[in-house]
């Protein structure tokens, strides 16, 4: 079988899966996410932490929650990390630095999962599964927490009530993501991924030499990292590791993993407001624009007419697996840059250099196609109210979404949404680019070089957490300044969709007239794609233009 062919079927294959998995699973969590009865376990962990599961909260207390619940996770972490060495299955492994215990527990608990460390070399078994995996796990739930919450605020009338995030966030974890990530972790084991607890151990080579290798719990973190779009690999290599991503099957099952929660939300949306064909339209712009990405790098990584010596010499095959090949890398690197998974199966550096900015441009449209698990789907709804927006302006009606009328107070928490996170990328890119001490961890010059500290910022603002490789990012000053992107591009976010959900639930619901826009036609898939491109993608386009553009141009 010819590579084209086998690219072609692989991607058929994905796209097949994710349909078919498509209503059964959002039905499913649409139902968790309603049901009026709790589980006996779950009636257990409320009572272990003084919640009344039968008393929803107010936005202002829900928010609280979801601070102090982070809160106390990035302590946790930060305090497992620093005393690793005193804890069973360090496997020898020293505490890890301060700046770097920092930016690890920020980057986990933000569902970011950026490394600036290799975890072979630096994470005992015990850190890896008590404290990055469960991260992975409550970091996730926490994404779905807060975007329940927003669709109650369409859906609820007259109430300052949102749900309860302690209820949500249980719920999830053990009725959603334990059960998925429990049965595909022993399909990973069967398709050749570790799971044991060994340390290091050494094996003579062919060639006669000896070679360290490190084994682990890699198939359970491995799960859970894809289906909670998470990223952090249990190796330096991750998901290009033979130990945590073996063959061209357990590739595609990753792809297929970190993508099919976020592409079923959109029908727990629709079910939750009564109106399926609302998150039909929201799923179709989520799959364009998905499509038009891997069309997009895919292309550049086979005819891109700016690596005419990389074509000649194989094909842009550097920095891929050969057990992969440049379809599945392609595929992969698109899928993980438009959700908020930093898993990578090959080095995003060595793309073609529109390839390559392809992958910057999907973190920076605020990775909602379809995004990270919960995220993107309350960053493409929040475009969405965006776009009815721009649609009333045109007619000169006042805009309503879902039966809902969105005011001037409404547009505030929208329109601070959409601009947190680029002045977070464009500021922190910016300073890093001022700071000679910091231009020089760059690995390459000029627009390359310029596309590698601008990757890492989007990366981490965005809670991507994918490295384009290239710049040397573990030190105090960049361990600190991507912490505290990462930090502040997740829950800043959160706050103002938090408040427009409140701020949606008060209002009586708006009948609907001749004039107003429906939002489940092809007509407002266009407008809204439209807007994902326009409004947030060129925002950053003065930046592109100094790095990806001025190098692919050249």
């Amino acid at each position: 079988m010819n590579g084209t062919l086998a690219g072609w079927l692989q991607v058929l294959a994905l796209i097949g899966a994710l349909a078919l998995s498509y209503r059964p699973l959002g039905d499913y969590i649409a139902h968790v996410l309603t049901a009026p009865g709790h589980l006996r376990a779950e009636r257990l962990i409320y009572r272990l932490g003084g919640v009344d599961g039968d008393t929803d909260q107010r936005w202002p207390a829900y928010l609280r929650g979801v601070l102090a619940f982070s809160a106390v996770s990035v302590l946790f972490l930060y305090g497992f990390l620093r005393s690793q060495n005193r804890l069973l299955l360090s496997i020898g492994m020293k505490p890890v630095a301060p700046d770097q215990s920092f930016n690890t527990a920020a980057s986990f608990v933000t569902n970011t999962n950026w490394q600036s460390y290799s975890g072979e070399a630096t994470m005992g078994h015990l850190v890896q599964m008590a404290g990055l995996a469960v991260q992975n796990f409550v970091s996730a739930a926490v994404g779905v927490a807060v975007v329940a919450a927003l669709i109650r605020g369409f859906t609820r009338e007259k109430t300052d009530r949102v749900g309860n995030f302690w209820v949500d966030l249980t719920r999830i974890v053990l009725r959603v993501l334990l059960p998925i990530a429990f049965v595909f972790a022993i399909v990973l084991v069967a398709g050749g991924v570790i799971q044991n607890f060994h340390g290091t151990e050494s094996i003579s080579t062919i060639a006669g030499g000896h070679q360290s290798l490190t084994g682990g719990p890699v198939a359970s973190q491995e799960v859970i990292k894809e289906l909670g779009t998470n990223g952090g690999g249990f190796y330096n290599a991750n998901s290009a590791h033979p130990f945590e991503n073996p063959n061209a099957f357990t590739n595609w099952l990753e792809i297929y993993l970190l993508l099919v929660i976020s592409f079923a939300l959109p029908r727990a949306f629709g079910r939750m407001a009564g109106d399926d064909r609302q998150g039909y339209a929201i799923v179709a712009v989520m799959a364009l624009i998905w499509a038009s990405s891997v069309a997009i790098i895919t292309a550049n990584e086979l005819h891109s007419v700016s690596s005419q010596a990389g074509h000649a010499a194989g094909g842009m095959m550097e920095g891929k697996e050969q057990r992969f090949g440049i379809w599945a890398s392609a595929l992969f690197a698109a899928s993980t840059t438009l959700t908020s998974s930093g898993a990578v199966n090959s080095f995003h550096d060595s793309f073609s250099p529109f390839g390559g900015g392809m992958t910057i441009f999907n973190m920076m449209l605020g990775e909602i196609a379809p995004g990270g698990t919960g995220s993107g789907l309350y960053g493409i709804l929040i475009l969405a109210v965006i776009a009815v927006f721009v649609a009333g302006l045109m007619v000169g009606r006042t805009p309503e979404y879902l039966g809902k009328k969105l005011g001037g107070r409404e547009m505030k928490f929208a329109s601070l949404y959409i601009l947190t996170t680029p002045a977070i990328v464009l500021a922190g890119s910016g300073l890093a680019m001022a700071l000679p001490g910091e231009r020089a961890g760059m690995l390459n010059n000029g627009p390359h070089g310029f596309s590698e500290v601008l990757y890492a910022f989007t990366s981490a603002a965005n809670n991507n957490g994918s490295a384009f490789a290239g710049l040397s990012v573990n030190t105090a000053w960049y361990n600190t300044g991507l912490g505290l992107a990462m930090l502040l591009g997740r829950f800043l976010p959160m706050v103002f969709v938090l408040a427009l959900a409140g701020s949606l639930a008060e209002q009586a619901p708006t009948p609907v007239t001749a004039g107003t826009l429906p939002t489940h036609r092809p007509q407002f898939v266009g407008l809204l794609t439209a807007v994902v491109v326009i409004v947030v993608g060129l925002t950053y386009f003065p930046a592109l233009s100094l790095g990806p553009l001025a190098e692919g141009l050249r």
